[in-house]
This record gives C-alpha cells, sequence and structure tokens, in this order.
C-alpha cells in the first residue's frame, strides 16, 4: 500500500495536547482533518522526535520535529451501485445533489444499500480522494428518507473539513417548502400563544426551542425548553390553500440544523406538515374549502410534504459563495394544485 510522509515542525506557544497541536500546525495541503489525526495518534503513525506517541493528550515542545505516516485511502466497504442521480453542480472537491424522496442518504441498519452513497461511490469512482482515509463520499448533513431535495457532499478531505465547519457555525443558506395545515399567521391569537413563538416583522414566525429525543419513542425528535439543542426555525407563508384558506405552501429557513427540525417545530405550533407520519400530518381539511379532490389528495399523501429547495455555502476551496436552488418535485406539484380549490 503506497504511503506518504507528511513532515513538520511545532510551531511557538503549543497548544497543551498532542492531538490539538497537531490539529494546528500540520500543513494545510495534507488537509488531514482532526478526526483523521486522532485515528492516526491511535494506529501509531505519529512520530515526535523520532519516537511514536500513541497518547492523544501528551504534550509536545516548541521545536519539535513531527513525522506522521499516511496511507493511501482505502477502497470503501460500502458497495458502489449504478443508481441515476439528479446532479446540479460537480467539480473536483464536492457535488451538489437534488435527492428524491424516498432515497435514504447513508446505509444503516435495515437499509444496507440503495443509498445515495451507494449511488456516489459508483459515480465518483476513481474521482473520490479519500475522506477520513477512506475513498468514501463525506456526507456533512442530511435530510430525511421522504424529504426531497439539495444536499452539498464532499469529495476530498479538505472540502469535508471546509463544508463541516460552515455547518457547524450556522453559516450554510437552507430553505426548505412545505405545504401545511392551517396558516402561520401574525393574526392568530392561538398561534401567539403558543410558547416558543413569535412574530418578526414580514409576518416572520420565529420558532426557538430546543430539541431532544422524545422520551417515549427513541425515533422521534420532541420540543423542550430546559434541555436538549437550541434550535430556531423561521417561516413565512408563500401562498395559501384553499376557499376560505385552510393550508399553506410555506417557506422555512433554518438557523440551525437539528434532526426533524422543521417538522417538529411546525408540529409544535399546530401547523404539521400534510403527510407527516411521524409528526401528526393527516389532520382533515375541510372539503367546502379544498372540494373532494383536495382532501382525498392531502389524506393519500405518502409523504412529509417537504423539500430543500435553496442551497447557499463558501465553495470550500475556492472561497467563492456558491447558491443552487431545486424546483418543487411533481408529487408536491399536484399537491398544491389539488389544494388551489375555488369554492
Amino acid at each position: 500500500m503506497t504511503q506518504t510522509t507528511v513532515d513538520f515542525t511545532i510551531q511557538a506557544d503549543p497548544l497543551p495536547r498532542l492531538d490539538k497541536v497537531l490539529a494546528r500546525d500540520v500543513p494545510g495541503d495534507a488537509t488531514l482533518s482532526r478526526s483523521r489525526l486522532g485515528k492516526l495518534i491511535a494506529d501509531g503513525a505519529v512520530q515526535v522526535d523520532g519516537a511514536v506517541v500513541t497518547d492523544p493528550r501528551a504534550k509536545v515542545a516548541e521545536g519539535a520535529q513531527v513525522s506522521i505516516t499516511v496511507e493511501e485511502a482505502q477502497d470503501s466497504h460500502i458497495a458502489a451501485q449504478d443508481i441515476a442521480l439528479d446532479i446540479v453542480y460537480e467539480d473536483a472537491d464536492l457535488i451538489v445533489l437534488n435527492k428524491p424522496a424516498g432515497m435514504v442518504v447513508h446505509p444503516a441498519p435495515g437499509t444496507p444499500d440503495g443509498t445515495l452513497v451507494n449511488a456516489l461511490i459508483h459515480h465518483c469512482g476513481d474521482d473520490l480522494s479519500g475522506v477520513g482515509g477512506m475513498k468514501r463520499p463525506g456526507i456533512v448533513h442530511r435530510i430525511d428518507k421522504e424529504t426531497s431535495g439539495l444536499l452539498v457532499v464532499a469529495k476530498s478531505d479538505a472540502a469535508h473539513q471546509g463544508l463541516a465547519a460552515q455547518f457547524a457555525a450556522h453559516t450554510v443558506e437552507r430553505r426548505y417548502l412545505a405545504v401545511c395545515f392551517g396558516m402561520p399567521d401574525a393574526n392568530d391569537p392561538r398561534l401567539r400563544g403558543v410558547k416558543g413563538t413569535s412574530f418578526e416583522p414580514g409576518n416572520i414566525l420565529k420558532v426557538q426551542t430546543f430539541l431532544g429525543r422524545h422520551k417515549s419513542d427513541r425515533q422521534k425528535q420532541a420540543v423542550s425548553f430546559q434541555t436538549g439543542r437550541h434550535a430556531v426555525t423561521r417561516v413565512r407563508i408563500v401562498e395559501t390553500l384553499g376557499t376560505p384558506a385552510v393550508a399553506a405552501l410555506v417557506e422555512c429557513w433554518l438557523e440551525t440544523g437539528r434532526t426533524h427540525q422543521i417538522r417538529v417545530h411546525m408540529a409544535h405550533c399546530g401547523h404539521g406538515l400534510i403527510g407527516d407520519p411521524v409528526y401528526g400530518g393527516r389532520q382533515k381539511l375541510a372539503e367546502k374549502s379544498v372540494g373532494p379532490a383536495g382532501v382525498a389528495a392531502a389524506r393519500a399523501f405518502p409523504r412529509q410534504a417537504l423539500h430543500a429547495a435553496t442551497l447557499g455555502f463558501t465553495h470550500p476551496i475556492s472561497g467563492a459563495f456558491m447558491e443552487f436552488a431545486a424546483d418543487l418535485p411533481a408529487d408536491m406539484l399536484q399537491l398544491l394544485q389539488d389544494l388551489q380549490h375555488k369554492g
């Protein structure tokens, strides 16, 4: 197996731990993430002044000579599968895709193949330079299986680090389109009484809570005001649906990106997404407002009506800001049409 050696000197004012100081001082063109460096330390691939050091907490002095042996990225254990992809943009470092509803992003128990990662390994082939020492795509964010829309995936370690840092800092622009029950409007006194909600100028609903695992159903997330992870969602009405209006096409954007965040926050506000099987998207619409076709369409919609429509980020290599948009898929367009009944 091919190996390369990365040699460098520890700079002034070294950090108190080996893993931290390596992450600070390792040459940028080595594209070794902190997690990758931790694994290399554990594997005995790091020498300090000629001696192997396997303790990530070891102290290192200024001027110490470091040598890291890095093996060529290995082929992934995940199978390559020839699955069609809707590619919006691609270059040597990353790829932006429009994921269809029904596709899982990453293999997991119960879904060992047929995923986006299986398809990407086949599509990218030798273009994957190795993320974390493995020739595999770098998944920096996910959308649920039954949510459609835009994802960015890293093809190199350097891109993976740069994108992950942007997601951690919440600087990535992500906007979703969703179809919800009711209208999240500032004129609704009920909504103004829901804890964690407020309105900003322009009739923009702000939902701010903590999110964590549901106490009794570990597959679900739940709103909390004491524990969990901070989560902020903003919502604006794009179009009201029905006469009189009983549903709405809304745009949701994330200040944070937590598991099921939009779905949980919308349900918390009493405006669950049509078709959501987990968070109560099976309310009944008034036939006088949307007609028989609208009632039937909402009842039969097979997934949460949620689409990742816009994605914007700074390219981790070039530094250029990039923004992409994906039109609503056919099933959501049909749902909108069925709900646009004029009484």
